[in-house]
């Protein structure tokens, strides 16, 4: 299964529906990516109305490695030519819908980043702000890059390494599980209502997501929808 889609003129994300035949709740899975066109988000939004819960990402509290990191993806929306958007809770959270969130604190974050080898972290924190500049000087079709791709299994050679990769590992496995034990409370606590649960994650986060809901509570894919993240003038 694609979950993000990257060609030669669009990036698209899908919108993954999961349900299970035993109990009527459904959880909708959003891959999100942390910039985008505008329309991305908006139509995330009118989405997302339609949910009766939202279980949102987004680390909590402050530290000064964290916000290292986000310079990547937080340069490029500045230049108003790039005709992006940072992704930001106003943007796509309606105020009708609750919300839950289950990630991590920032100093959860760093500490499992600290966990690297020294000489990598340090190289993690410097680097973002270069990819950053990258992302800015060369707008959207900097994200035209097949490296963006998102399948549910890692079909590709490149996709193996990726799942060996200890700084992946740092930066998603403990919030990955954080999540599925939210979203098990969820199911057990909810399941034979007739709700919609919307996961508003991070494409990187969806795999694992799928599989868990899957291998943990046996829920499966059912539907999808594609939104065009961006697409370059």
């Amino acid at each position: 299964m694609q979950i993000v889609e990257v060609t030669g003129y669009a990036v698209r994300s899908a919108v993954i529906t999961m349900r299970r035949r035993a109990t009527p709740l459904e959880f909708v899975i959003f891959p999100m990516l942390h910039v985008a066109s505008p329309t991305f988000y908006s139509q995330v939004r009118t989405r997302l109305k339609g949910c009766d819960l939202i279980v949102m990402e987004g680390i909590r509290g402050r530290a000064v490695g964290v916000s290292a990191l986000t310079l990547a993806y937080r340069f490029a929306p500045r230049r108003r030519r790039n005709g992006l958007q940072e992704q930001r809770d106003e943007l796509l959270l309606p105020e009708t819908v609750p919300v839950v969130n289950p990630d991590v604190t920032a100093a959860e974050a760093i500490a499992d980043l600290k966990e690297l080898p020294r000489w990598m972290y340090l190289l993690l924190l410097t680097a973002a702000p270069v990819m950053g500049l990258v992302f800015a000087l060369r707008g959207p079709r900097a994200f035209l890059d097949e490296d963006l791709a998102v399948d549910d299994l890692p079909t590709t050679l490149r996709a193996e390494m990726m799942a060996d990769d200890p700084v992946v590992h740092a930066m998603t496995d403990r919030r990955d599980e954080r999540l599925l034990d939210a979203l098990g409370e969820i199911h057990a606590t909810r399941a034979d209502e007739p709700i919609r649960v919307a996961i508003v994650y991070g494409a990187g986060h969806v795999p694992a997501i799928v599989s868990g809901l899957m291998d943990r509570y046996g829920y499966r894919a059912r539907e999808a929808e594609w939104l065009t993240v961006l697409v370059p003038a």
